[in-house]
């Protein structure tokens, strides 16, 4: 049976105890039986003997280089779709552009069609990440991306823009996205918070460099060659970054058993190929079945509905403030800045006071500061007190909502253990896919039905509606802490 993964946000099967000494970076490449979790806190045991020092060590530095750039890459392009909302959005008066009449929805719709087929997609690119090789499957994604961007520049309606850059550029990002967070894991010791807060922290430099950069092409030479510009790069970097990232020789020697064993059980080669691309693994239902599995993907669907909308409406709000583009990019870039900030310095703590009471706590933070600072900004009569609050919030929504890509899958481990969590990652990213195609055009939506669309006052429905979703995640994590304590 093969192992699901996740996106943005994966934590594999935990292997590999704390080094003795200084805390550090480790690679464990000494083969281990799959360690259990404990039964109360925070913390999963780590009982296998400390890996030696050498090669590995460097080969694991490469590895979260590796992944980093792909990261970096993959997701900080995504992130800085708010600069395409805000340029498309301006072309909706013009007769002659692919968007005149479009809605802030249905442009809107492009973004979150590339952010939920990054996890919809999540349990075919891990299962095949299992299957073949996370190279292989990296070079598919950079080819994706690639082709999607060129296929954009080419477009001349909207819904070709929702099909190539949407669509086509969301499994790009899938594929490029979930191998280096499925595999980087495994490398890992007790630091895996800190490890995987260095790799995913590349969506907040992504956004920090790419939104800044993309806008700034588009102004020079035009949204159509930003995107085959944009595209090219992109791939250039993904590609060769994948060739870097393999599992380690634990994980390896694991997965190239149980693909013989696979493969002895098939029939015919063409019967046996089909099958390695669609056979994924189905959920464990004595898990589902759990209170806590209900209060997790309750917590998970709700904080994706509303986890991209802020961001993808960052350039456009800030133009109601009387921003200029170029300021309305750097908003996002700010987000941005903050938010890699917030993945490595919260990863650090929570591996010290507990994985899902960190997750609570950003959460619940990310809520309050919507209904704080953004919800105020819509209201508010002064535009200069408008600017501050939502600049404070770009600050503090940057900082502590990312944080839950990070956090997020350490905690499903902690929740379900290690064995089960292949029954059950692939079920909870493909939900979060789900909320965002539904939550954040939604919030567009809102955005469009106001009579002030072009004034901040017209966004004061959707910070409600982001904060109130926000509220409800907190509330499940904190039932599932509640769960995970009864169990």
């Amino acid at each position: 049976m093969s192992t699901i993964g996740t996106p943005g946000e994966h934590e594999m099967v935990v292997r590999g105890a704390p080094p003795r000494g200084p805390s550090r970076l480790v690679a464990n490449s000494t083969p281990t039986p799959m360690s259990s979790t404990t039964t109360t806190g925070d913390d999963i045991a780590d009982t296998s003997p400390s890996p030696p020092l050498g090669d590995s060590n460097l080969r694991a530095c490469v590895i979260c280089g590796a992944s980093f750039l792909v990261v970096f890459t993959a997701c900080g392009t995504l992130f800085s779709f708010g600069v395409y909302q805000e340029m498309y959005e301006s072309m909706a008066g013009d007769p002659g552009s692919p968007f005149f009449g479009a809605s802030p929805a249905s442009i809107d719709l492009i973004g979150t069609l590339s952010a939920a087929f990054m996890t919809i997609a999540a349990p075919l690119a891990t299962a095949w990440t299992k299957r073949f090789s996370p190279r292989a499957i990296i070079v598919l994604g950079g080819l994706l991306f690639f082709l999607g961007s060129i296929l954009a520049s080419y477009s001349q309606s909207l819904w070709q823009f929702q099909l190539t850059q949407g669509f086509i550029m969301g499994l790009g990002t899938c594929f490029s996205y979930l191998p280096p967070v499925t595999v980087s894991p495994t490398w890992y010791g007790r630091r895996r918070g800190l490890a995987m807060g260095i790799i995913l922290s590349g969506t907040g430099v992504g956004g920090l460099v790419w939104a800044p950069a993309i806008q700034a092409i588009n102004a020079r030479v035009g949204y159509r060659n930003g995107l085959r510009i944009s595209g090219a790069l992109a791939a250039a970097i993904i590609m060769p970054s994948g060739l870097a990232i393999d599992w380690d020789m634990t994980s390896k020697s694991r997965i190239r058993e149980e693909n013989a064993r696979l493969a002895s059980r098939r029939g015919s080669a063409t019967a046996s190929v089909w099958r390695r691309l669609w056979d994924i693994p189905l959920i464990d239902w004595h898990v589902a079945r759990t209170r806590k599995f209900t209060a997790q993907i309750l917590g998970g669907t709700l904080q994706a509905a509303a986890y991209y909308t802020p961001v993808f409406f960052f350039s456009a709000y800030a133009r109601t403030l009387g921003y200029s583009p170029a300021a309305g990019a750097n908003f996002i870039a700010i987000n941005n800045a903050c938010n890699a900030i917030g993945k490595i310095v919260i990863g650090v703590l929570a591996d010290r006071w507990g994985r899902l009471n960190a997750l609570f706590v950003t959460t619940l933070i990310s809520a309050l500061a919507s209904f704080a600072f953004w919800l105020p900004s819509t209201l508010v009569p002064s535009v200069m007190s408008g600017r501050g609050l939502f600049i404070t919030y770009s600050i503090v929504y940057g900082l502590f909502a990312s944080a839950y890509v990070s956090l997020f899958p350490a905690s499903l481990v902690e929740t379900f253990g290690p064995q089960h969590f292949a029954s059950v990652n692939g079920v909870f990213y493909m939900a979060r896919g789900l909320a965002t195609l539904v939550g954040t055009p939604s919030a567009g939506a809102l955005i469009r039905s106001s009579a002030q669309v072009t004034m901040p006052e017209g966004y004061w429905r959707t910070t409600v509606l982001v904060g109130s979703l926000l509220a409800g995640a907190s509330a499940g994590v904190w039932w599932v802490r509640i769960e995970k304590m009864r169990s």
